[in-house]
């Protein structure tokens, strides 16, 4: 056999094996985004002059990010109201919460809440909770969940300051009705350990509405009832607040 014909079989050979070993190859799955930051900031104010001359200012920031494993979540907000030159309103509240999905909807959570409420004679108090959490439904339009686990407060409230051990039942709903308006709803209520009869239910309820791409109008129901106040302060504090929504 001649040379040529040898150099020839030999080509066709070599492509054969490389498209056969090629055809065989699985490309490499590409990896899914990473989770985004959902970020908003919201503002609301009321002002009236007259017969009396009333100011309320509400500011409020969240992110949020969701991913396969770990979801955190965290915001701040707070309030400043005045009453014919008399203040009434003045509170700074902020939390932060990261979750462990040990499943897609079973699991773990830490919690740190801490406020300031001036009017409720509530110089500080931070509560710390970890616990545990399960999504009763989680699908993209619709959100419940409930959560349990034990805790801890550290307060002034009035002139006692103290830390005591709590525990903390929670609950969380959203839903969304389509791309332009959901509704949500929460319930906490933290007992002390050892008193049953000092605790405190934070309940709040609310709906937005989008009103261009990134801006939306927000009213929310806030209610905390704190069983054992400071001296001569009211049990019950419920907030309406309305307010403008800007996404980024």
């Amino acid at each position: 056999m001649k040379t040529s014909n040898l150099l020839v079989i030999a080509v066709v050979l070599s492509a054969l094996m490389i498209a056969n070993t090629s055809y065989g190859q699985v490309a490499a799955p590409v990896p899914p985004p990473p989770p985004k930051w959902e970020k908003s900031a919201a503002l609301g104010l009321t002002l009236t002059e007259g017969n009396s001359d009333t100011l309320l200012v509400t500011a409020n920031v969240l992110a949020a990010r969701k991913g396969e494993r770990n979801e955190i979540s965290l915001g701040a907000d707070g309030t400043y109201g005045e009453n014919n030159d008399v203040k009434n309103n003045e509170t700074l509240h902020g939390f932060v919460q990261y979750n462990r999905l040990f499943t897609d909807r079973f699991y773990g959570y830490a919690r740190l809440d801490g406020l300031h409420d001036a009017i409720a004679d509530v110089e500080y108090r931070f509560t710390f909770s970890p616990g545990v959490g399960y999504y009763f439904i989680k699908n993209e339009r619709t959100r419940l969940s409930a959560e349990a686990g034990p805790g801890y407060i550290y307060e002034k409230q009035g002139d006692d300051e103290r830390g005591y051990f709590i525990a903390r039942l929670a609950e969380k709903f959203d839903h969304k009705f389509n791309d332009k308006t959901r509704i949500w709803q929460s319930l906490e209520f933290l007992p002390e350990i050892e008193d049953f009869d000092n605790y405190i239910v934070n309940a709040e309820v609310g709906v937005e509405t989008q009103l261009m791409t990134k801006l939306a109008l927000r009213s929310s129901l806030q209610d905390t009832y704190d069983n054992e106040p400071a001296p001569g302060r009211k049990k019950n504090d419920i907030k309406l607040v309305t307010a403008l929504v800007w996404r980024f």
